[in-house]
């Protein structure tokens, strides 16, 4: 079965979930297609926990309680979330609508695409170690989604970046050990996390070393310790026993079948019109991250304002000789019906 609607919009990180919001109020119908298993994009894979402090009218909110606001704010409008898979194909038809198929098989038909996809799909930058692959989601992970499996287990947990330092925090106090092995003095992550890190090895609660993993061994199949490399000037070498293996070393950004897709591309983003956020195929648009214009930058707030450019912009492609007034949801009771606003509440 084919699935039908207004606007397909790739991506459900912040500023592709805001997207269906301004596609409501301008009456039109979305559907969210996204290569993750959950909403949220960049902020649920890289920093669920960490504080954000820019968004206009909240002084502080994290990752995750951003996404759970904004999956809350654009209920009223019913868009269908279709997760865990990519656009594989995007055709154009005769009449300038499009027809796309995703990894999953699943068909749509729509007038307009918008790409919210951020810098692309994301993976993550893989630990180099030969025929260690074989752990993954058994006892390697690249991303914790449950951290109760990993209470009262040895942990090693690899990389500098917020991520692994957050997760060595979050996780000391339930783990029967927990060693974070970085590979340089240097860390990426909040100067205040890494000084909590640091107490934490002063206690005797973390361990904290530098160098690399470069072997592994195994008992009865299972993935038993680390050899690790270590930065001093001895070059020392340790096996650090281990049960589960936590690997942060950042996720690598790929355009994937969007290069495909005949859109001028700048440094592997997609070039827009800043009036319209039009790409350069009609009827295509990119917002957020992913796109590039002069004087772009790459925040939310930017993200959301492209949002609304881009959805008056569609409603305009679709209804050329209508006149398009601004209208304000304090105000308009054709926006507060369609927000699905009571009448005692308006």
């Amino acid at each position: 079965m084919t699935i039908q609607t207004d606007v397909v919009i790739i991506g459900a990180g912040p500023v592709g979930l805001f997207q269906v919001f301004e596609l409501g109020l301008q009456g039109l119908n979305s559907i969210i297609i996204d290569a993750l298993p959950d909403p949220g994009g960049q902020c649920i894979e890289l920093y669920p926990d960490k504080p954000i402090y820019d968004i206009p009218a909240v002084a502080l909110c994290t990752g995750r309680e951003l996404i759970d606001k904004l999956m809350e704010q654009i209920a009223p409008f019913e868009a269908p979330l279709h997760l865990d898979q990519t656009v594989d194909t995007l055709t154009r038809n005769s009449d300038d609508t499009f027809s796309l198929e995703t990894s999953k098989g699943l068909q749509v038909e729509c007038r307009a695409v918008i790409v919210a996809a951020g810098a692309g799909s994301f993976t993550p930058v893989k630990l180099r170690v030969d025929a260690i692959d074989k752990f993954e989601d058994k006892q390697i992970f690249y991303r914790v989604r449950k951290p109760a499996v990993h209470e009262g287990r040895n942990l090693v947990v690899l990389g500098g970046g917020d991520s692994a330092v957050d997760w060595a925090l979050a996780l000391a106090d339930k783990a029967a050990s927990i060693t974070l092995v970085n590979r340089t003095e240097r860390f990426r992550a909040a100067e205040a996390s890494v000084e909590k890190l640091m107490a934490l090895q002063e206690s005797g609660k973390a361990k904290v070393l530098f160098g690399a993993v470069k072997g592994f061994a195994e008992q009865n199949g299972e993935l038993s310790s680390v050899h690790c490399v270590l930065r001093d000037d001895a070059k020392s070498e340790i096996d650090l026993p281990v049960d589960d293996l936590l690997v942060f070393f950042g996720l690598s950004p790929k355009l994937g079948p969007v290069e495909d897709w005949g859109l001028a591309l700048e440094k592997n983003m997609v070039t827009v019109d800043c009036a319209t956020f039009e790409t350069s195929e009609p009827g295509i648009y990119a917002v957020g991250d992913i796109n590039t214009y002069p004087g772009k930058k790459k925040l939310i707030l930017s993200g959301f304002h492209e949002t609304a450019m881009a959805a008056h912009a569609i409603k305009y492609q679709f209804e050329p000789d209508k006149k398009q007034y601004t209208q304000y949801t304090t105000t308009s009771p054709l926006l507060q019906k369609r927000l699905g606003v009571k009448e005692g509440d308006a």
